[in-house]
């Protein structure tokens, strides 16, 4: 990504600021911008180009945000089919963060106007961690813009756990501020601002698992899909911890009635590189078809002996009353770069709708 920050975007930026200020000295810039660019990873580059703005823009910053505020009428939107076309205006959007600072109600405006070009999610932070109350009230306003990219900056901006972004750990502590955000947010028309909103939920749910349960809770009654949509979205961690308390929020079976039998190994034992072959069979007793999501969580064992857990995908069935199904699966435990692996005992568990019902286990020989 690296190369959306490149010659073509430092031409880009040329251009625009020479529409709007008068004798802009164009070589000059592009030369001092390029300058040592492409040695420089994505973030520096942004770096190091806020550092060239900062030496051809005015020292008095609401006479740059006034330069700023004319970008998108002048912008060159670049190739509808370059996905990398929109980071020409990163480091034009994180300048504010850099040097407006104090000036919170000037480069909030800023903001707002710039974030149909690249998203202003990066910049706004440092304005949510030092002029909270300001910011989170402007936010709450956004959150009725009719513009997608101002709503979805008004979510996507304060996320807890933004990748790439600052981690904001007052929100990480006590998330209850973004909610009223989310509440307005939760039906908006455009997908680009619902993904937001789940991923946000996703974000908090890290921390505050309780909490997002119980908004989905409160969501989830006569939701429309779209609604669904971001629950659903919104919920995967908890989904892939394993947490009983979210499955029925996505429509499956709450306290499945079941037989489990057979829950076995093909083998005791295995070596590094091999698989751990393991099978069930499941028996419904109930009178209705019930939605099952089967998992399986595996204790690693680690260096000091301690046992460190995951849980993998199996299988999501429809299980009819009265039916029997029998399920196989087989884990493997070939050498990867993200895990090492050490000898000893591996627990298996068998997760049926975040449940637990059962555990086998396997020697693992290295």
């Amino acid at each position: 990504m690296k190369h959306g920050l490149s010659t073509d975007a430092v031409k880009r930026i040329c251009t625009v600021l020479a529409v709007i200020i008068d004798d802009f000295p164009v070589q000059q810039f592009q030369n001092e911008a390029l300058k040592g660019l492409d040695e420089l990873e994505l973030k520096q580059r942004v770096e190091h180009l806020i550092t060239v703005l900062n030496n051809y823009l005015p020292d008095d910053f609401p006479k740059v945000a006034a330069v700023l505020l004319q970008v998108k009428q002048h912008w060159d939107w670049g190739d509808d089919k370059d996905s990398l076309s929109g980071f020409a205006a990163w480091p034009l959007i994180d300048y504010v963060a850099v040097h407006g600072l104090k000036y919170p109600d000037i480069s909030l405006n800023v903001l707002k106007e710039l974030t149909p070009l690249f998203s202003a999610e990066f910049a706004i932070r440092p304005f949510i961690e030092q002029h909270f109350e300001f910011t989170h009230t402007t936010l709450l306003q956004w959150a009725h813009d009719s513009d997608e990219h101002v709503r979805r900056l008004a979510s996507e901006g304060i996320r807890p756990r933004l990748p790439w972004g600052t981690r904001l750990t007052k929100l990480c502590n006590d998330p209850t501020p973004i909610v009223p955000i989310l509440e307005q947010l939760k039906t908006d028309s455009s997908l680009y601002v619902r993904k937001s909103v789940a991923n946000n939920l996703n974000d908090i749910s890290k921390d505050h698992p309780e909490l997002v349960i119980e908004l989905c809770q409160q969501w989830i009654i006569d939701a429309p899909k779209e609604r669904q949509w971001i629950i659903q979205h919104g919920l995967r961690t908890l989904v892939k911890a394993g947490c009983e308390e979210v499955f029925p929020l996505l429509g499956y079976t709450q306290a499945p009635e079941l037989e489990i039998k057979k829950f076995k190994l093909a083998t005791a034992s295995i070596t590094l590189g091999q698989q751990a072959e393991f099978s069930v069979e499941l028996i419904s007793k109930s009178a209705m078809q019930q939605r099952l999501v089967v998992d399986y969580k595996v204790y690693h064992q680690k260096a000091n002996g301690k046992t460190t857990a995951k849980v993998f995908k199996w299988k999501n069935v429809n299980l009819a009353a009265g039916e029997k199904m029998c399920l196989a699966k087989a884990h493997s435990f070939k050498l990867i770069t993200t895990r090492k692996y050490y000898s000893g005992e591996h627990v298996i568990e068998l997760l049926i709708n975040g449940k637990s019902y059962g555990e086998v286990s396997v020697e693992l020989i290295i």
